[in-house]
């Protein structure tokens, strides 16, 4: 099916083409940045957070888990949420929540109160993450334009989740463990005055108000089973299995609901499109191997290194620094290359940074022989990799279903690290006693699933906008006809 019969069958929303572009860039990024941040920057204040609300392993645990199961299993919810009622209305109503829930989670008491607030971020950040990214889509048009607004987006919300160490150490050493948290009480009311004032509402479309409330709660409680399930197997072995199984039986029950319903969640037959398929396949496995990057080398600058906190953040900026050259090189070298042999070159950079990184881990390791070469290459890698990803994932999809497509996207993305995170950690569990040889077996399967994610691509379409570029660059023949 092709995207013009996509076209046909949807009903046509209104798109944001009347928001100013660099409006709704802008509170897409920031908007993209929170929710990647607060997954990561809650991690180095863990130690505090213990010791000030008294809480236990399992407690600690859960400031965590709260946060990302209920950001995994709202996603598709707030995407479509965004198609029947507006993307500004509901990016307001997802960060007004999220906004709430930091300054709830600040000034928590005891720990079932900062859960509590954790898991309610999460469900705000699953209706403002899919939102930022069919602002994106919705506004800017397939070609140049868009993949540039992709760039960006990815490069500033890789750059939360990059950042997420260093801010939480500084917030955490310098002020307190709360400010991890408060921190986004003055962020979130700027983002809130700067979407109120320029993003542009859409006029209401008759007959689309109904959200698929069947579909909702078993999207969301099959996501989030899986995800609770991946991360159970990695701490506790076969005690995940029971919840993984159930996660996939309510999967297959959406599956099911949604082929019959008059107005899914989502409309399964975008997955006819090789670009939504192929694309969200790739995204999955390549994600896999992402959460190496940052978690492995955070533990082995820490554990094995014994750098601080902050020194931690600190040597990551290189890191970060690639992520966002990699991104901001992406869309000239995909008018040069194309999305497929640009995604190609980028998943093998990131590869061979992971096998390199392998090699070069050692218990006496320094900053310049054991972490900024390897690292700094996976980085870029990923920057060039994960933009082709995005525009490819999201193209010829009618804007009536960018939400819907969007969550399924950061869907994709989300259950990826899960389940990467499981499977590398468990790798890194079992290679043995030292730490070291442990962390460089993780990135030894990091390389590995890359190279698989990178054989994925090959299969991706190519956009729209690339084939009438190389239509328009071929000579007529009607032309050399007449001359």
């Amino acid at each position: 099916m092709t995207a013009a019969d996509l076209n046909a069958k949807a009903t046509a929303r209104p798109a944001t083409a009347t928001t100013p572009g660099w409006a709704a860039l802008l509170a897409a990024s920031i908007g993209q940045f929170l929710v990647v941040l607060d997954i990561s920057v809650v991690n180095v204040a863990l130690p505090h957070i213990r010791e000030g609300l008294g809480l236990g392993v399992t407690g600690l645990q859960w400031v965590v888990n709260a946060y990302m199961l209920a950001f995994a299993g709202f996603l598709l919810l707030g995407g479509r949420a965004a198609d029947l009622y507006g993307r500004k209305r509901v990016f307001l109503a997802g960060l007004g929540l999220f906004t709430l829930a930091s300054l709830a989670g600040g000034f928590a008491q005891d720990g079932a109160m900062l859960v509590t607030a954790r898991a309610f971020q999460g469900l705000g950040a699953a209706v403002l993450a899919p939102v930022t990214l069919s602002l994106v889509t919705a506004t800017f048009p397939e070609g140049p334009a868009r993949t540039k607004a992709i760039a960006t987006w990815t490069a500033v919300g890789t750059a939360g989740g990059a950042t997420g160490g260093l801010v939480g150490g500084l917030l955490t050493d310098y002020l307190s463990w709360r400010w991890v948290l408060l921190i986004n009480v003055p962020v979130g009311a700027v983002l809130a005055v700067i979407a109120a004032r320029w993003l542009r509402a859409e006029r209401e479309a008759a007959g689309r108000r109904r959200l698929d409330l069947p579909g909702a709660v078993l999207v969301t409680a099959g996501v989030g089973l899986l995800a609770f399930g991946i991360g159970e197997i990695g701490d506790h072995g076969w005690r995940g299995v029971l919840p993984l199984g159930a996660g996939v039986v309510l999967l297959a029950a959406f599956v099911a609901v949604e082929s019959r319903a008059p107005e899914p969640l989502v409309q399964l037959r975008l997955f006819r499109l090789r670009s939504v398929a192929v694309g969200n396949l790739a995204t999955l496995v390549a994600t896999m191997a992402g959460f190496a990057l940052w978690y492995f080398l955070s533990l082995y600058m820490q554990n094995v290194l014994h750098y601080s906190a902050v020194r931690t953040g600190l040597s990551f900026l290189p890191h970060t620094a690639g992520i966002i050259l990699g991104s901001r090189l992406a869309p000239p070298l995909m008018a040069r290359l194309g999305v497929r042999r640009l995604a190609g070159v980028g998943g093998l950079l990131a590869a061979a940074g992971f096998a390199w990184q392998s090699l070069v881990l050692d218990a006496d390791g320094t900053f310049l022989t054991a972490i900024l070469g390897p690292g700094a290459t996976m980085a870029f890698g990923f920057g060039l990799l994960m933009t082709p990803l995005v525009e490819a994932s999201t193209s010829g999809v009618p804007s009536a279903e960018a939400g819907a497509v969007a969550g399924v996207v950061n869907t994709s993305r989300t259950i990826g690290g899960a389940i990467g995170l499981t499977v590398l950690g468990t790798t890194a569990a079992h290679a043995g006693p030292d730490l070291v040889d442990g962390y460089s077996a993780a990135f030894v399967v990091a390389a590995a699933i890359t190279a698989v994610g990178t054989a994925i691509v090959p299969f991706l379409p190519r956009p729209r906008a690339e084939e009438e570029a190389e239509q328009r660059r071929r000579p007529q023949p009607e032309a050399d006809a007449v001359a």
